[in-house]
């Protein structure tokens, strides 16, 4: 970091009155002092509110700090209201470096001598810029001599010495800050700056970003709902992404979307589907869907389809996450608080030994006005903030990939309603969510893990007669040393048998053998019932 950058940072946020957010009495002596220092940096613009100043300084420090911006305006749970509402304004428009020097780079990266060698046109000027990389339109040569529209993607140049740079400063803004502020230990700005540096540090590898897009594409293969761009790997590095070019309208251009009569309910209810989807059935969901990541096919606008672009960050979900997420959705608009708390002890989210009754009425004491709204009208996305807010009470850690669903679930709701304000995200996905749970805990759920361990018992299968062998000659053996009453065996056995039947039953099933497949069931069964009768 150079004493000019440093100078430069320093500056922007005192001319900004961003010291004035820090109370003067959480201000030790040596702040006060060095402050007193700087009498020359004033803050220049004292009419206007603090959320308001913050915003501006981001945006004139530049790409990363506007990023930090954005993240932490989905952190509605660690900023008050007005200034998160006024972070969530800012706008990632960043002049774009000379297109020469972009075709030089993407040249580099493909070690090609020129961009006509892959590209029959490469547009110089790009078609958006942003803080990390611009966009250029070209058409592709692929492997086949086919023309293909497509988009190109490139790092801007020697911006990981700027992110790295301007990271290290806040990293030592966060630990003066967890110094100064009492609240620093439920604000953890440590952490938060640790989570935003593994984010964009993510971003910076195109490569990534490409894998993400081919997963989400092959997880909507063939839906009606979105559609995600054709990923060219073969001709993509870590600093250049070549994707097909999509055409569509923005999601936020409504006037557009109305003019070609688009189905604005089924688009906002789609969108719903499209998260719940994600997250639920593939456990794999784009986490950066703001509006300039989605747009809407021209196609068929009475059967609107999303395309969504832009996979550098997605999130992931493990099957306990999946379920008490879905179970605790389930039980908050049931108004079972109960429930709620006891999930959250149950997942680990909040320690053992929280005492329920406790958590059942803070939870019901920040979700009961909620509930007087018509459902129409609760903000699903806000109720997940109360909640995690409330939880944080009880020494509840919020995990990352908690905090990127909050943020996607603003984002799709927010999205929603925008569409079609009458949109009632909660009858649109309770359906969906009571209709998972059932298939996690049902019979079907329990067929379906034995069939998922089908080739593990196929495999070992042939060591069970040894095994039993050995256990029964274990046992005569210590019979022999010992002569005690010992039990029967038979239930053991019956049950080993009712075992195996089952996995020949699961293989015969495979193999399309379905009467094989009855009868080996059957047997199953009766071993079972025989095994339970004789133990």
């Amino acid at each position: 970091m150079s004493a000019a950058r440093l100078y430069n940072i320093t500056k922007t946020l005192l001319n900004y009155g961003l010291d004035e957010l820090i109370p003067p009495q959480k201000i030790p002596w040596y702040g006060k002092v060095s402050r007193a220092c700087l009498f020359w940096l004033k803050n220049k613009h004292p009419e206007k509110p603090a959320g308001l100043r913050l915003r501006l300084a981001l945006q004139q420090l530049g790409p990363v700090w506007i990023k930090f911006g954005q993240m932490l305006s989905t952190r509605r749970d660690l900023l008050p209201l007005d200034i998160a509402l006024e972070l969530a304004l800012l706008q990632d428009q960043v002049q774009p470096f000379d297109g020469v020097l972009a075709q030089k780079l993407i040249e580099n990266a493909l070690e090609i001598n020129d961009i006509s060698e892959y590209f029959s046109d490469f547009e110089q000027t790009p078609l958006a810029s942003a803080s990390i990389a611009q966009v250029h339109t070209a058409t592709l040569i692929d492997e086949h001599y086919q023309p293909q529209k497509v988009v190109v993607k490139v790092i801007r140049p020697d911006i990981r010495e700027q992110i790295d740079a301007d990271l290290a400063l806040m990293e030592q803004f966060a630990k003066v800050v967890a110094k100064l502020i009492n609240e620093a230990k439920r604000l953890r700005p440590v952490e938060v700056v640790k989570e935003y540096k593994k984010t964009l540090l993510d971003e910076l590898d195109l490569l990534r970003e490409g894998a993400n897009a081919i997963q989400l594409k092959r997880n909507f293969e063939g839906s009606e709902s979105l559609y995600i761009p054709f990923v060219y790997s073969d001709y993509s590095r870590v600093n250049v992404l070549v994707m097909e070019r999509i055409y569509g309208i923005p999601v936020s251009d409504t006037d557009a979307l109305v003019a070609q009569n688009t189905n604005m309910k089924l688009l906002a209810e789609r969108g719903v589907e499209v998260f719940f989807t994600q997250v639920f059935r593939d456990s794999f969901f784009h986490a950066d869907m703001h509006p300039g990541n989605v747009f809407v096919s021209y196609d068929t606008p009475e059967n609107p389809k999303f395309i969504g672009i832009d996979c550098g960050i997605v999130g992931t979900l493990n099957k306990e996450d999946k379920r008490y997420l879905a179970e605790n959705f389930i039980a908050f608009f049931n108004r079972d608080y109960r429930q709620v708390a006891q999930l959250h002890v149950d997942s680990g989210w909040v320690p053992k030994d929280t005492s329920v009754e406790e958590f059942e009425f803070a939870i019901r004491t920040v979700c009961e006005p909620i509930f007087n709204k018509p459902l129409a009208e609760i903000s699903f996305g806000h109720v997940l903030v109360n909640l995690f807010n409330t939880a944080r009470r009880f020494n509840m850690q919020v995990q990352p990939q908690l905090v990127l669903l909050q943020k996607t679930l603003l984002y799709v709701e927010g999205l929603g309603r925008q569409l079609y304000p009458q949109l009632d995200l909660w009858k649109t996905a309770k359906p969906f969510l009571e209709d998972w749970v059932k298939q996690q805990v049902g019979p079907w759920s329990v067929f379906k893990q034995v069939y998922a361990n089908l080739p593990f018992w196929a495999e070992k299968m042939p060591e069970l007669p040894d095994l039993i062998y050995q256990n029964l000659k274990q046992q005569q053996q210590h019979n022999n040393q010992a002569p005690l009453p010992q039990p029967s065996h038979k239930p053991l056995l019956l049950g080993v048998f009712a075992g195996a039947a089952m996995i020949v039953s699961g293989l015969c099933y495979l193999q399309h053998d379905f009467i094989a497949a009855s009868v080996a069931a059957s047997c199953s069964i009766i071993g079972f019932i025989l095994a339970w009768r004789n133990a």
